[in-house]
């Protein structure tokens, strides 16, 4: 459960901001998105391989 301190005079909308980043830095919505339906590893293997492929390709054309 995240807890988030509202400081004495502070703007809601300020605190629902923190409340936002700090969920989002969680995980939460991300990994009950992912548990909704079963992934067989073989295809978060592929999935892993081909986003490496693809941020190397990313690399070399930055480094040319």
């Amino acid at each position: 459960m995240l807890i988030i301190p509202i400081k004495e005079g502070e703007n809601i909308d300020r605190a629902l901001k923190r409340f936002k980043r700090k969920f989002d830095k969680t995980g939460t919505m991300r990994q009950l998105r992912s548990r909704k339906q079963f992934v067989k590893p073989s295809v978060k293997n592929r999935e892993k391989l081909i986003k490496a492929q693809y941020i190397q390709q990313l690399r070399d054309k930055e480094n040319l």
